[in-house]
């Protein structure tokens, strides 16, 4: 009864968090109701899959149907779009649970994995049947079906690029020195201001924030890195929502937006994979080293005992 009842209320929560956060989505689109670079449902979609398993679909589904109908979309959009909203984190799930997948995205083979078949591979599933619906529906033209396949696939892959490792790798308990504590919040705010500087600055000072992820990602790995990830690519969302990011026309600010955040997703997800590789291999060599010098005393100890034997005589 008690998992029952577990797993109702995170379908329940699933779907809230789909529906809210799908409204905080469009409110960063670049074309109100219409081209939104930055899905977070999706995002939230995989990361609840991975961490509570495949039973709790109902509340993406849920949560999609929700949102969609709240857009105004006839029903069988609605649907066609809901059924694709759900099968492309299904996919995510099965193709990163088929290959070895860990959570804690402790190893460089996890990143290229979240990258490649949790983001750019099962969102086209998302993307093609989202658009055909549209089609199908008569709400675009042909001539508009590539661009807004391109779009809804780079915005359901940067969701997952940016907030399922935000959300799987986040710390239940986090005991550090309150020093490192310091140093964590200092990077957060610095990166939370320069970013909103750089993306809105004239200047096209967007390689400042470069540092500051490859610091936390060397210092914290995804515990620091997956939240600056996230903080910059808002801001740069945010920038361009405001016409403030590469605004020549709309497909320039989309190119230049989604390779800026996908060189940040990026950045910070494969550095901090391999730091945190290179952390457990130094730590695993300590622990040999110690387990050798053990065995080495034990066995010197024996031989002087054994020694000790032959020289003192019985009695």
């Amino acid at each position: 009864m008690n998992a029952a009842f577990r797993t109702a209320a995170t379908i329940v929560a699933v779907a809230l968090a789909y529906y809210a956060t799908a409204q905080v989505g469009l409110v960063l689109a670049l074309v109100e109701g219409q081209v939104t670079p930055l899905w977070l449902p999706t995002g939230i979609s995989v990361a609840a899959l991975l961490m509570s398993g495949r039973g709790i679909w109902p509340g993406i589904t849920l949560g999609a149907f929700a949102a969609n109908i709240s857009l105004g979309a006839p029903l069988f959009s609605a649907l066609m779009i809901t059924a694709g909203n759900t099968a492309a984190p299904l996919l995510a799930l099965y193709l990163l649970t088929r290959f070895g997948f860990r959570t804690a995205v402790d190893r460089l083979k996890d990143a290229l994995l979240l990258v490649f078949a949790g983001a750019l591979g099962a969102m086209l599933v998302s993307a093609v049947v989202g658009t055909a619906a549209l089609k199908i529906g008569g709400v675009i033209p042909w001539r508009d079906v590539p661009a807004v396949a391109s779009v809804w696939w780079t915005g359901d892959a940067m969701g997952v690029l940016v907030f399922t490792p935000l959300l799987l790798t986040l710390p239940r308990q986090w005991n550090v020195a309150p020093r490192r504590l310091v140093e964590a919040l200092v990077l957060l705010v610095a990166t939370g201001m320069l970013a909103s500087f750089v993306t809105t600055s004239g200047s096209r000072l967007l390689f400042l924030v470069f540092p500051m992820l490859i610091w936390a990602a060397l210092r914290f790995q995804h515990a620091i890195a997956a939240p600056c990830a996230a903080i910059i690519s808002v801001a740069a969302v945010m920038s361009a929502a405001g016409g403030h990011f590469a605004a020549k026309d709309l497909l320039t600010t989309m190119i230049v937006l989604q390779a800026f955040n996908g060189s940040v997703a990026l950045t910070g997800l494969i550095l901090s994979a391999v730091t945190s590789e290179r952390n457990e291999a130094k730590q695993a060599i300590e622990r040999a080293c110690v387990q050798l010098a053990e065995t080495v005393a034990r066995y010197q100890e024996d031989g002087a005992r054994k020694r000790l034997g032959r020289i003192v005589p019985p009695g």
